[in-house]
């Protein structure tokens, strides 16, 4: 498979990376990581990334401004989406061809070649496969190892989660050899702004945990008013009640102009499933969801607790 994907990236002069909306580290590190070795492994060719550009990870890159008729005869690839609603920017299906990497479980089947694994950290860790264990070696700069590093220890909670394998720390081992500033990126990272560390606090009060293990808390337009926080900006608060001794899983809701936010954690109970049933999907212990009233939100709660509870039998 990557010696066939690999084909395809030597076969294009013009390249052009989708990956989901709302990009997290793991979304930008495998896109922009992925442009950043194939420029510097083809000099000639045109590589562009699309997509929104989200304000809190613009250190890690911008995207390109991409233009219809690039589309005519690219390749394009896209990278860590399971499912093509949650592509970012449309016109994914306008190229001559289309390659799918990701590693999430399989939601959708696209693409003309489709590379899936969900036994992969992360689409970061997969980048660098691609790079380094095909016929032909790719070329792997200071700044693609930056991206990519970024993007291994967003999805794996800095080696914590359940997917951080020995090949993992492998790979992270190999990417710290390249000339980046770690201090600086998990700083970057992690750092936290006074208004959701406040935020975070009001998080820790409203704490109630069933007999089943699971919490959750509301955060309506008007808290996230009060505390000038964005919705972006909440995703820093997911792992909040992951420290919880008895938690088995929580959920926090994000009130949204045209919807309410679902951000889904477990620290065993799968929960993708759910996250399926509620307009989502992820990975079986972190996984995100939309639903459209209070009154769905409070049945995601219900069915949340019986799987938690069938899980503690």
């Amino acid at each position: 498979m990557i010696d066939e994907i690999l084909a395809k990236i030597e076969q294009f002069n013009t390249i052009i990376i989708h990956r989901h909306e709302r990009p997290d580290p793991d979304a930008l590190g495998s896109q922009v990581g992925l442009k950043k070795i194939i420029e510097a492994t083809y000099r000639d060719k045109i590589v562009k990334v699309t997509g929104y550009t989200e304000p809190s990870l613009a250190f890690l890159s911008e995207m390109d401004v991409v233009t219809d008729d690039l589309y005519q005869e690219a390749l394009v690839i896209v990278c860590d989406t399971a499912n093509t609603p949650r592509i970012d920017d449309k016109r994914y299906t306008c190229g001559k061809a289309l390659i799918k990497i990701d590693h999430h479980p399989e939601v959708d089947s696209y693409g003309d070649v489709s590379w899936v694994d969900p036994s992969m950290s992360s689409t970061s860790e997969m980048v660098y496969q691609l790079a380094t264990s095909g016929k032909n070696k790719m070329t792997l700069t200071d700044e693609a190892a930056r991206l990519l590093y970024a993007g291994i220890i967003g999805d794996t909670g800095r080696f914590l989660y359940p997917s951080t394998t020995e090949q993992t720390l492998h790979v992270a081992a190999e990417l710290v050899r390249y000339m980046f500033d770690r201090t600086l990126l998990y700083n970057q990272l992690y750092e936290t702004k006074p208004a959701v560390a406040r935020l975070k606090g009001y998080l820790l009060t409203q704490l109630d945990l069933s007999q089943e293990g699971v919490t959750y808390v509301k955060l309506t337009a008007n808290i996230l008013k009060e505390y000038n926080v964005t919705s972006e900006e909440t995703s820093a608060l997911v792992g909040t009640y992951g420290d919880v001794l008895g938690i088995n899983a929580w959920v926090i809701f994000v009130e949204e102009p045209t919807q309410i936010r679902v951000r889904l954690r477990s620290k065993g109970p799968h929960i993708n499933g759910l996250a399926a049933k509620y307009n989502g999907g992820g990975h079986p212990l972190a996984s995100g969801a939309k639903v459209k009233t209070w009154e769905e939100a409070d049945q995601l709660v219900v069915d949340l607790k019986a799987i938690c509870a069938e899980y503690t039998k």
